[in-house]
């Protein structure tokens, strides 16, 4: 039933006020084979009602003795256009203490409320589940337009579709190009996934590596402009790459890009949470039955980048997460979130845990010089499971940069404009409500190059630029040096 209700197949049911919306309930009811009294004031219409084999009955349901009329009935379905007679129905039934479940008919928010108080189960207003079906419409046809217009792009590429990822890329970036490119095959279309930077966590590397996609370097790949068509995927978090005079085909991502996207093809949806929701959705669209690798691929990219939809889920994530489930191998899933912790990562957790320093419930850390600076990441999200901490942030020192890496499940603070709002002409940064990066050139803070005979000032330096920067940033003007205590 439209309303969302779930009720025994051995109900008995009474509509109240037969108009259009209760004739097309009571005739579905009735072809399920349930039992179904109808009560309403106008004879005529009850006499049409009899015609058709409906148990109808010439009531008016603002009478005073409609609850006697309805006694037994396990579901009643308040359905007259008259607000105030179902107002009055609401009152009786409930007067009568019995336990019945009432779905009832509203106009407007405030009869909404009015009928809620009065103790209806559940209220409609036909306004709204209108204005959704319109919308779930207009959803679905952009959907099979865009599914269209992408199907056309791709019968068209005869020399391949480089599909690039961001910047050191995460699952949801990863499994976002890997559904591009099961849907290019479908076209017959070679597609190669690029990649710049590293893929040093080691839950990316599992990631990669069970499920068996295959990444070329952009190094290591033959120049773009031999490709037909450029896909982006989930760029926006390490920004717009290099592609020289390269035009981009494809752009798809949940982030809204700073400036506007000169590609033929562009998917932007900020009302997900993550890319993969959206190549989900076309996953569907085109009718595909995705592969065991795909659908894990997927269903682990949206579980990243919502934190096991602990993190600004949508109901559109959480469906595609529905349709993915029954696909997925969920043993990998696990082996892929379970990763061991390589030495690296152990020794810059360490490092951090020696050299927190606190004020309130904001950590930040140096981890000083680092191998991995993926590992930077790691820490910041363990350390952020200690007690009282809501705000992480683990910085190193790596080919004569500073990297770091923040993390906040604090719902007042935006970390990733925290980081942009602190190091706005001297770095990079990058991210959102709860998790950011910064990459700032060595010599901005020290003026001096790094060597092993200048190490410890390196390290001393840094650490009081940034520590004092960042805890100016989120509203504190100093830390605690050392554990914290």
């Amino acid at each position: 039933m439209s309303a969302g209700v779930s009720v025994s197949s051995m109900s008995t049911y009474a509509i109240l006020g037969c108009g259009s919306v209760g004739h097309a309930v009571a005739e579905e009811l009735t072809d399920e084979g349930k039992d179904v009294l109808i009560l309403d004031k106008d004879e005529s219409r009850v006499e049409a009602l009899r015609d058709q084999d409906l148990n109808a009955q010439a009531t008016d349901i603002a009478d005073s003795e409609l609850a006697d009329a309805v006694a037994g009935r396990d579901v009643i379905l308040i359905l007259s256009s008259d607000v105030e007679a179902n107002k009055a129905a609401v009152s009786t039934i409930r007067g009568r203490d019995d336990d019945q479940f009432i779905v009832v008919r509203a106009s407007d928010p405030v009869s909404e409320d009015e009928l809620t108080e009065l103790g209806a189960d559940v209220v409609i207003n036909p306004s709204e589940v209108i204005a959704d079906s319109a919308l779930r419409s207009v959803e679905s046809g952009e959907l099979e337009y865009k599914a269209r217009q992408l199907a056309d792009l791709l019968r068209e590429t005869d020399h391949g579709l480089a599909i690039l990822t961001h910047d050191n890329p995460d699952p949801d970036s990863l499994a976002s190009a890997v559904a591009l490119q099961a849907i290019a095959r479908e076209y017959d279309v070679d597609a190669d996934i690029l990649y710049s930077g590293d893929m040093g966590h080691q839950e990316n590397r599992a990631f990669v590596n069970i499920l068996g996609i295959e990444l070329t370097p952009r190094s290591d790949a033959k120049p773009l402009e031999e490709y037909s068509s450029v896909a982006l995927v989930d760029h926006m978090k390490s920004g717009m790459p290099d592609l020289g005079e390269v035009d981009i085909t494809v752009f798809i991502d949940h982030f809204e890009p700073d400036e506007g996207i000169d590609a033929r093809f562009t998917d932007v949806r900020p009302n997900v949470s993550s890319t993969s929701t959206i190549l989900t959705k076309y996953i569907q669209e085109f009718d595909l039955s995705p592969s065991q690798e795909v659908a894990t691929a997927l269903l682990y990219g949206i579980r990243a980048e919502t934190l096991d939809f602990k993190r600004d889920t949508t109901p559109a994530d959480l469906t595609a997460a529905a349709y993915l489930y029954p696909f997925a191998d969920h043993d990998t899933l696990e082996k892929v979130e379970s990763p061991s912790m390589s030495p690296e990562t152990l020794d810059v957790l360490a490092e951090a845990i020696q050299n927190r320093d606190v004020q309130g419930s904001h950590l930040v850390s140096n981890a000083g010089f680092i191998r991995d600076r993926d590992a930077l990441t790691q820490a910041a999200q363990h350390l952020l499971n200690l007690e009282g901490i809501t705000t992480t942030a683990v910085f190193g020192i790596a080919d004569d940069t500073i990297y770091l890496a923040a993390r906040s499940k604090d719902i007042r603070m935006n970390i990733g404009k925290i980081l942009s709002d602190a190091f706005t002409g001297i770095g990079e940064a990058g991210g959102h409500s709860t998790q950011g990066s910064v990459e700032i050139p060595l010599g901005i803070f020290t003026g001096i190059e790094s060597s092993d005979d200048n190490r410890d000032t390196l390290l001393q330096l840094t650490e009081e630029a940034v520590t004092r920067k960042l805890f100016r940033a989120m509203g504190v003007e100093g830390g605690e040096s050392g554990n914290g205590s």
